[in-house]
């Protein structure tokens, strides 16, 4: 019941609960609790992946020099443009989510058909291009060494561009056995062996003197720091491990943490881009039934648009934090 304030010779009557409070509906309310509630999961992901990269700045990999490839184009460098592409696409998604919300206020059956398969086909499109991301990342594209210390060091000519450990590397035919647990001690086991040894990465550095080592250490001018020739064969003698790829223990693009939190927000978010595909699939063809048209309403287009909509938002900012700053 709602109770009424008098106000001179006028009386306004005070919300009194009541199914729809804020003229929204228990449906919507939900979600925005929802969304709020993931969207301080999402900060405390990002801010803490801002601590720790100021923490290590001088050794965090630059986003150009990570993300480089382009479908279809093998070898040509093309910082950003893919990851441009793939926010493009979802933003765009986002804009046909918005024409079908607005078509189901209109009980435009054709027309919300119409704007879901596009928007589901957006967000299938981004999914597989993360996942596509996602395998250059982890299979890596140069290679580098790691130190006893823990240091990375990268491979690069005399006018500084990346050199590939497969362009110099000696091939010693050594016998290298991948390490099992039946065959280690307390049951230990490895990752699949690199392309090659520690000693061919040495052997073919010493053979060819026009390579230098960069290390991962950032210069004032934003640049990673290279090293004399005498310098670098100094501080390759220390190598310990061949470094190909990313993964949650060696990243051959510069610090480690770097790498667990890509994995880890980027998996994060494409999992939530995921389930609103399957739930916009889900939805579409509740619309192709007739379902929302016999109900005599487009609201769960609307509600499901709410999440789609902050799936979107997320993703400009780990897009900003993570390629861009």
């Amino acid at each position: 019941m709602g109770s009424t304030v008098t106000a001179g010779n006028s009386e306004e009557k005070t919300w009194g609960g009541g199914n729809e409070p804020m003229g929204a509906s228990y449906g919507k309310l939900m979600m925005w609790f929802f969304i709020v509630s993931d969207a301080l999961t999402f900060c405390g992901f990002l801010a803490a992946y801002g601590f720790s990269r100021f923490k290590f700045i001088e050794t965090w990999p630059l986003a150009d020099e990570v993300f480089t490839h382009f479908p279809f184009m093998h070898g040509v460098s093309a910082p950003m443009y893919y990851v441009a592409l793939m926010t493009f696409i979802l933003i765009f998604s986002s804009v046909t989510m918005v024409l079908a919300v607005d078509a189901g206020h209109q009980m435009k059956k054709d027309k919300v058909v119409l704007y879901m398969f596009l928007t589901i086909v957006g967000g299938g499109i981004f999914v597989g291009s993360q996942a596509w991301e996602w395998k250059n990342f982890i299979k890596g594209e140069y290679g580098a060494i790691e130190t006893k210390g823990g240091s990375l060091l990268q491979f690069v000519d005399k006018e500084g561009h990346r050199v590939a450990l497969a362009d110099f590397a000696a091939n010693l035919h050594e016998e290298r056995e991948q390490l099992t647990p039946d065959k280690a001690k307390w049951f230990m086991g490895e990752g699949s062996l690199p392309s090659f040894s520690v000693a061919e990465v040495q052997a073919g550095f010493k053979s060819h003197p026009n390579i230098l080592i960069r290390t991962e250490v950032l210069t004032a001018e934003k640049q990673k720091t290279v090293l004399s020739r005498k310098e670098s064969e100094l501080r390759l003698s220390d190598a310990r491990y061949v470094v190909e790829g990313a993964n949650l223990k060696r990243n051959e693009y510069g610090s480690k943490l770097f790498a667990d939190f890509f994995f880890f927000i980027t998996g994060f978010h494409g999992f939530h881009v995921l389930s609103g595909v399957i739930i916009n699939i889900i939805i579409f063809f509740n619309v192709l039934v007739g379902t929302y048209e016999k109900r005599g309403s487009y609201e769960m287009v609307e509600k499901v648009g709410l999440y789609w909509h902050f799936v979107d938002l997320v993703w400009v900012f780990v897009f900003t934090v993570f390629y861009l700053v």
